[in-house]
């Protein structure tokens, strides 16, 4: 038989466990709402006072989510929210700013940024480089009207150019530099736009950007930098395979 204080025990692990699950209803029904990209059921959970910066078990907020998911009716519920917080970022550091510029959602860019304010530029990886990194043209065009540093580094100095340029996105690549970015810059590893062409087997970007160089610094020698002894960071947290010094 339970004593006294066995029965108060475990009557206490039954209300921690029911009030558990009352704390979590909100970020399921969140989740899911957003998932099924159902802009009405946010409304509603938003009217009741659950909070828009709710993130998931794994630390994704239910906008970065939504945005990576392209629930666009959901996605902008949210970010019309009160209290929204666009800097809350995911574990892997991306803010809906990021997601939204990954994805080439120009509207939902323009929502958060125009109508809501939110901030173009941050330290480390930016939506600039986000959205160099998939050759979305509108929104990189458009992050540089709205004042985005056009030479943002990343934690190990790579630059929306090279993101671009190791991409194979050309037009970006003409973009940015039509817009002012800096050819001439190296990050921690010492790659300049033309390393990160020529070993991500990118030689057309390459072999303009070198004809590029020489006309706007012909008594500055295009020198190759060293092998990579390590990964090369890039968007998300995850390293990028370091290629060859061949580029093959």
């Amino acid at each position: 038989m339970f004593d006294l204080k066995s029965i108060r025990s475990l009557t206490g692990a039954v209300l921690l466990g029911c009030a558990a699950l009352v704390w979590a209803a909100p970020v399921d029904d969140m989740r899911k709402a957003v998932e099924f990209d159902d802009a009405r059921t946010v409304q509603k959970l938003l009217g009741r006072g659950v909070d828009p910066n709710l993130a998931d078990s794994r630390g994704d907020p239910m906008l970065v989510i939504a945005l990576r998911e392209k629930s666009l009716k959901a996605a902008a519920a949210l970010i019309k929210a009160k209290d929204i917080d666009f800097d809350k970022a995911n574990p892997a550091g991306e803010t809906p700013l990021m997601m939204a510029s990954l994805q080439g959602e120009l509207d939902m860019v323009k929502l958060m940024v125009d109508d809501m304010e939110a901030e173009v530029n941050k330290t480390g990886w930016t939506p600039l480089h986000y959205a160099c990194t998939t050759g979305h043209n509108d929104v990189v065009k458009y992050l540089i009207d709205h004042a985005a540093y056009i030479d943002a580094e990343s934690p190990n100095g790579t630059t929306p150019l090279m993101m671009a340029a190791r991409s194979g996105h050309i037009d970006t690549v003409k973009l940015l530099l039509d817009e002012g970015a800096d050819m001439r810059l190296k990050n921690q590893q010492g790659m300049t736009v033309i390393d990160f062409a020529e070993r991500y087997s990118q030689a057309e970007i390459a072999n303009g950007l070198k004809s590029r160089w020489q006309k706007l610094y012909p008594q500055v020698p295009i020198v190759a930098a060293p092998p990579l002894k390590a990964p090369v960071a890039q968007p998300g947290g995850q390293p990028i395979k370091a290629a060859p010094a061949s580029g093959k």
